[in-house]
């Protein structure tokens, strides 16, 4: 099917945080994951690290990001790049919702710290 129609809510939720599931395995794609994320204010970021390179735009809000030790803003039409295996966490800098579109290759896992790897649900 050329086109994923967007769910009509947020596929999985965590505390401060929504991920919808736009175009994954599970939803008809192969070679790439696509899901939106939304942060809310103040919302606690969860360090971790990625086997393969991420992609995040941000599409509304202010993102703070540290990665590989380095910090940085970004703001709506920015671009972040996540190389693998590099520590990085991600946070709303501002006071209104963030709203970020991520894209990971298929079979690109996420690392807590020290941790084995996992595919993030959203990802699926």
């Amino acid at each position: 099917m050329p086109v994923l129609p967007a769910p009509a809510a947020a596929t999985h939720q965590v505390p401060g945080t929504r991920f919808t599931s736009l175009a994954t395995p599970s939803r008809g794609t192969v070679e790439t994951a696509v899901w939106r994320v939304e942060i809310e204010p103040g919302t606690s970021p969860s360090p971790h690290s990625l086997t393969r390179e991420e992609v995040i735009v941000v599409l509304e809000g202010t993102a703070s990001v540290e990665i590989g030790g380095v910090a940085a803003t970004a703001t709506a039409g920015d671009a972040i790049a996540v190389p693998p295996e590099t520590a990085f966490v991600l946070s709303n800098a501002g006071r209104s919702t963030l709203c970020l579109l991520c894209c990971l290759p298929v079979g690109g896992q996420a690392r807590m710290g020290e941790g084995e790897p996992f595919t993030p649900p959203w990802a699926l």
